[in-house]
């Protein structure tokens, strides 16, 4: 089964790996602690995703870049997208008014996805997870993994 790797970019990272049939299988968080740790993690954070054939990207800059460039040395289909590409898919406007309104809206968005999918639940989530989660949620759903947002997971 083919799969599809979301990354909310940053030293401090979120990851989350979802199947072929739309569903969550895993996500953390992982604290890199520079940029240059980050860089040398990423082949061994590509080779640990067996049948990998999508990375979505929330994020740019030079680690964007990185990132960009070993998807592309391994033959994997790529998009890198802003926040406000999957915040207008799947968060209301009203529930976006502030940062820390998205963020916590976010968050009870990712745990219902988690759940919908069958996925371990958190003993705690973070921000960067919870994003990773959601950034995925909208890469199936862009690719076509996923026709529609299922019911209870609709805004």
């Amino acid at each position: 089964m083919q799969t599809l790797l979301a990354v909310d970019l940053g030293v401090r990272t979120g990851l989350a790996v979802y199947g072929g049939d739309g569903r969550l299988l895993r996500y953390r968080s992982q604290n890199f602690g520079s940029a240059a740790r980050l860089r040398r993690a990423l082949p061994a954070l590509l080779d640990a995703e067996r049948d990998l054939a999508w990375v979505v990207m929330e994020g740019g800059g030079p680690l964007g870049d990185a990132w960009a460039r070993e998807a592309s040395r391994r033959g994997l289909a790529m998009l890198r997208i802003s926040a406000e590409d999957w915040r207008r898919v799947l968060l209301y406007p009203r529930e976006q008014r502030s940062g820390v309104q998205a963020k916590t809206t976010a968050d009870g968005l990712a745990r219902r996805v988690i759940e919908w999918s069958g996925a371990p639940r958190p003993t705690s989530l973070r921000h960067d997870a919870a994003e990773a989660i959601l950034v995925g949620f909208w890469g199936v759903l862009e690719v076509g993994w996923l026709a529609e947002i299922p019911p209870g997971l609709r805004r």
